[in-house]
């Protein structure tokens, strides 16, 4: 019979993620593993691309059933032939292989308790996973009857309390006749059974032997574990002065309290390379009576030991062993050193982190902290640093993986000088506590209070804030206390059938159907008392100016399964958040508490008036204008204020607008890929998608609140976010999202290309006016009108009046601008006077021009090169009309530095189109002359302005007849 027909023949199996033939398998059988794609995640259920497992084993060397260990694939990414799954049918995938054999690097010494695995279609998505995202495991078999103990139950060592009942139990898959022994004595029997329970009480002090044994007629199996004795757990009040968590330095560093918050744990060891990783008298951790530190004097749980004979600036591996069995970091650990990971920190051509710890791979399992007395520390040399005005925020969210080809501080210092000049005031790095992995965009966060070590040593954090304070520049951290992943010890402490069970600090199943990772209970109190002091460290100890808090909506314990329903008002939620912006004022009154929330605009209101900042994403609306479609156009909601201007209704600058983040596609990308167009006019053309790009910062910049700019948008970056190394996009476009969290290149080559350098310029000149002008904090009046193809934006006050313009058509538009005043007008970015007579007058705008309109001159920053010819293209188009005076004809000569449209404008004084020409067609580089009657023009003066892709030339021409 085929594997196909055998299956069909088979009972339903409970609606298991994974069954296997045999059910009962050792490491040395052949083992078919069937994988219904329509249980777990159900990613992959209904995916029509080659499925893969991927996959490693638990073993007796693992430290937790997150642990894996002799991984087959060598890349998530790029699956090999040997993971291929077999189709089944109806969503179901078979494969076949030895686990002895199958898993590379398997010593003599090495006991496989577990397959552990999670699937992945071609290129590594769509992830097939467990319910709630969870990894898969699968067990293997000891002996015949699968005879095993689950209590003790892991790698040990195991430590039972002398002369007091401990409960010890096993199972086997197939009903036997049980029994149970210590040293040689039969404590307990069972017939005919699956399980067996009974209280065992050491009398003997160290090893002692359990041994389980399981008879069905002539076939007898055994299996035997041994536990040590230990003491009884002694309760002492933490010294005085030591810190609640962590570690706190003794004695000129010769000395350490090290502290654990583990309730409803029976007892704890401290071990590493001070006591040769060995669970002893010394090593045991009291207890204290009140452990938690919670307001709940019943909650028991904080542990501590003191360590001696350490020798001062060292560094010492260490890790804490729970119940015996449980290996875990400190939570609160400043460094961590991981057995996978850390090799390829500095294999990259360059040293990344200079001197790093070698990962102890003698008597260490699993990450470990490290603790460092007298460690060198960093002096703060920015001391009177004044963090910018809400009002004047302009953030710059970055990936220091994808900005800088080295992923270190060091590095990322050397791009000040580029912010600096650009005039960003404020900096928001993506997560840089230590993630799972090492290239990451970092919000699978495991511990909180360690830098990763990816992107350099904690004291170059330090001087990447210090300098960025030199410079007027705030640093903003994103937060991710949404979720935490597989390697947080507050998950693995515990962690029962694939997710957390009965944690102080996570629920068993997310609340929220958009949690990755494990989700944290904000209603708990351990779970504020340690959010807090996440909060409170980075301030404190490295100068940071506020959070950025990842997926702030999710901080609630209303179960919601629908989106919608989720993005409502919740009190419940509200007086979280508010009970962690109370905490952070306190800590630093001026902080920056910014909020991913993307919620129902009530609830934000609410969160803002209490001083809260909010994210606004209007990425839809600004490319739907760049690419030139109008319907969906409408970005007035990117407006903290007014509704009657189509804003918010808020009434404080707490909205934090942006065209671009991390999470959002690339708008040039869509320009180039999408784009509208007209005639000769295409937004696919990169001069004329990057013009459009100034457009939409003229409609960004000015508008009152605080702006974010996302890496490398001042240059018109036009990499897909779903983009792959390769350069490649899944299909279909942004499928499920392939590749997005991929290595994207760092092209800084774009600021030496003249196009993507005049918009750097024109963004560097419209932040300078919003920062440098008053009036963009408070205007007495702001007014936009954003519904239409044809744009305008006017901020009125006794200081600055400023009339914005812009068509966002692919066609010429008439726009009335309704300039405040009649008078003289200037145009910011070219510096040309216009006088307005009759402020109503109709303007008549190209496709794609604008203009941003003050009430008096003011100068773009000094340095600037819109108008260089140098700067903006090879050949500038060198436009001359001759003659000047014109009578009834003038000629225009021009050159073209290569193959574009061309189109020409004579517009009056007040900026009306009095006459245009459209060539037909593209013309080719190199000089061109055109005749343009002005016979029926009135004497005067007029601007004639001649328009190829992106580049504009203007000249004055004298008409007298």
């Amino acid at each position: 019979m085929s594997l196909v027909a055998f299956l069909a023949a088979m009972p339903v199996l409970h609606a298991q993620i994974v069954t296997t033939q045999p059910t009962i398998f050792k490491d040395t059988d052949a083992v078919t593993l069937i994988y219904d794609a329509n249980q777990g995640n159900k990613a992959l259920a209904g995916y029509t691309g080659n499925v893969y497992i991927w996959t490693g084993v638990i073993t007796n060397q693992s430290t937790s059933n997150t642990d894996w260990k002799h991984v087959k694939g060598t890349s998530f990414s790029a699956p090999i032939p040997e993971e291929k799954m077999t189709p089944l049918g109806n969503n179901k995938y078979s494969i076949t292989f030895t686990p002895r054999t199958y898993y590379p690097g398997l010593t003599s010494s090495e006991t496989i308790l577990k397959l552990a695995m999670v699937f992945r279609g071609d290129g590594g998505k769509p992830e097939g996973k467990g319910d709630g995202n969870s990894d898969i495991l699968v067990d293997v078999a000891q002996n015949t009857f699968d005879l095993r103990f689950t209590n003790p139950a892991g790698v040990g060592p195991f430590l039972f309390a002398l002369n007091t009942p401990t409960p010890v139990s096993g199972t086997t898959a197939v009903a036997a006749d049980l029994a149970l022994f210590l040293n040689g004595t039969k404590v307990a029997e069972q017939a005919n059974a699956t399980s067996i329970t009974a209280n065992v009480t050491l009398t003997q002090a160290g090893n002692n032997t359990l041994r389980l044994t399981a008879t069905k007629g002539a076939t007898t199996e055994a299996t035997e574990v041994v536990v040590q004795s230990r003491s009884a757990v002694t309760l002492a009040a933490l010294p005085a002065g030591a810190k609640k968590d962590g570690v706190t330095y003794l004695n000129g560093g010769t000395s350490a309290i090290i502290s654990l918050t583990a309730p409803n744990k029976q007892f704890v060891h401290v071990i590493g390379e001070f006591n040769n990783w060995t669970a002893n008298d010394a090593s045991y951790m009291k207890r204290t009576p009140n452990a938690s530190g919670m307001a709940d004097n019943s909650v028991d749980g904080r542990w501590w030991v003191q360590i001696d004979g350490l020798t001062p600036g060292q560094e010492y591996a260490y890790q804490f062993l729970i119940d015996g069995g449980l290996r875990v970091a400190d939570p609160f650990s400043e460094k961590i050193l991981t057995p996978t990971d850390d090799a390829y920190i500095n294999a990259s051509g360059y040293t990344v982190y200079p001197g790093l710890k070698a990962y102890p791979a003698a008597g260490a399992n699993g990450n470990v902290s490290v603790l460092q007395s007298n460690a060198p520390g960093y002096t703060f040399q920015a001391t009177n640093f004044q963090r910018p005005k809400r009002e004047d925020m302009v953030v710059y969210e970055l990936l220091p993986r994808d900005f800088i080809a080295r992923h270190d501080y060091k590095t990322l210092i050397d791009t000040l000088a580029y912010m600096q000049r650009l005039g960003v005031n404020v900096i928001e790095l993506m997560p840089v506590n230590e993630f799972e992995g090492n290239e990451s965009w970092g919000y699978n966060v495991s511990f909180y209070f360690a830098p990763d070590k990816y992107y350099g040593p904690k004291n170059e954090l330090k001087r990447f804030i210090d300098e960025c304070h030199k410079r007027g520049i705030a640093v903003v951290l994103d937060m991710v206390l949404n979720q935490s992943f597989g390697q947080s010890p507050m998950v693995q402490m515990y962690f029962n059938n694939g997710k957390p069970s009965n944690n102080p600090w996570f629920n068993a199943d997310a609340t929220h159907p958009f949690n990755v990772g494990y989700d944290f209970n904000h209603e708990s109190a351990f779970t504020r008392y340690f959010s807090k002091r996440v909060m409170e460290f980075w301030i404190k100890e490295y100068n940071i100016d506020g959070y950025r808090f990842d997926l702030s909506k999710g901080f609630t314990q209303k179960v919601t399964t629908d989106a919608g329903a989720w993005s409502q008002y919740d009190q419940s939620r509200v007086n979280i958040w508010k009970d962690y912006h109370d905490f952070l004022v306190s800590v630093d009154p001026n902080v920056y508490p910014i909020l991913e929330h993307l919620g129902s605009n009530d609830e934000e209101k609410v969160l803002s008036d209490m001083g809260l900042m909010l994210w606004g994403v209007m990425t839809h609306n600004y490319n739907e204008a760049t690419m030139g479609y109008i319907n969906d156009s409408n970005f007035s909601y990117g407006y903290y204020g007014s509704t009657a201007q189509g804003g918010r209704g808020w009434s404080q600058p707490n909205l934090v607008t942006y065209m671009e983040s991390h999470d959002e596609e690339r708008l040039m990308y869509k320009n180039l890929t999408f784009g509208n167009s007209s005639g000769s006019y295409s937004v696919k053309n990169l001069p004329t998608a990057l013009a459009r790009q100034e457009m939409a910062a003229a409609f960004f910049f000015p508008v009152p609140g605080p702006k974010m700019i996302w890496q490398f948008g001042e240059l018109g970056y036009d990499k897909s976010i779903f983009s792959c190394p390769d350069g490649t996009i899944p299909q279909p476009y942004a499928n499920n999202g392939d590749c997005k969290l991929a290595n994207k290149p760092a092209l800084w080559n774009y600021y030496q290309d003249p196009n993507r350098r005049h918009l750097y310029d024109v963004y560097r000149s419209l932040i300078a006016l919003k920062v440098q002008e008053p009036v963009f904090e408070n205007p007495a009046s702001f007014t936009q009108n954003l519904s239409g193809a044809v744009k305008t934006m006017q901020i009125t006050d006794p200081r600055l009046n400023v009339t914005i313009v812009g068509n966002f058509d692919v066609q010429s538009a008439t726009v009335v601008p309704n300039f405040q005043s009649a008078g003289t007008w200037y145009n910011y970015l070219t510096g040309e006077a216009l006088v307005v007579t009759n402020p109503a007058a109709p303007l008549t705008l190209a496709p794609g021009q604008y203009a941003v309109y003050t009430s008096r001159k003011i100068s773009v920053p000094k340095g600037t090169v819109l108008a260089s010819k140098s700067q903006r293209d090879a050949a500038a188009l060198q436009l001359v009309a001759l003659p000047n005076p014109a009578g009834s004809t003038a000629t225009l000569r021009y050159e073209l530095g290569q193959s574009a449209p061309v189109s020409v404008t004579v517009t009056n004084l007040l900026g009306a189109t009095v006459h245009a020409v459209n060539v037909s067609g593209r013309q080719a580089a190199g000089a061109h002359e055109l005749q343009l009657p002005v016979q029926n023009l009135a004497n005067g003066v007029y601007i004639v302005r001649l328009t190829t892709g992106a580049q504009q030339q203007s000249v004055r021409l004298l008409v007298q007849h």
